[in-house]
């Protein structure tokens, strides 16, 4: 799991090739502390075809508005530094974020 800052998430994402899922959370956040494990999980299972990220948005607020973040947790799918597929808030559930993840991988 790669940890993203404002330096490196337009090298890491926005030009990367291929699937890159962003994983974006806040300390404060219990729902994404919640859903974190699940995500290093699938990390370890699909990091092989998609690369897994997460950005801690207190550090980055201005890059997570960017993006359209408005509500936590957010998932982002990028393909080739475009976004192709998110899910938020009550829709990133453990389950719902593996069916993304295996559409891409």
């Amino acid at each position: 799991m790669l940890e993203l800052t404002r330096d490196n998430f337009e090298e890491e994402v926005l030009k990367a090739e291929g699937p890159v899922l962003v994983d974006y959370w806040g300390p404060t956040c219990e729902p994404c502390k919640a859903l974190m494990p699940h995500v290093h999980e699938l990390a370890e299972k699909y990091g092989d075809k998609v690369k897994f990220c997460s950005l801690d948005i207190t550090k980055a607020r201005r890059l997570a508005i960017k993006q359209k973040v408005m509500g936590l947790p957010a998932i982002i799918i990028y393909k080739d530094g475009e976004e192709v597929e998110r899910l938020a808030e009550s829709e990133a559930t453990a389950s719902a974020v593996e069916e993304l993840v295996k559409k891409y991988a």
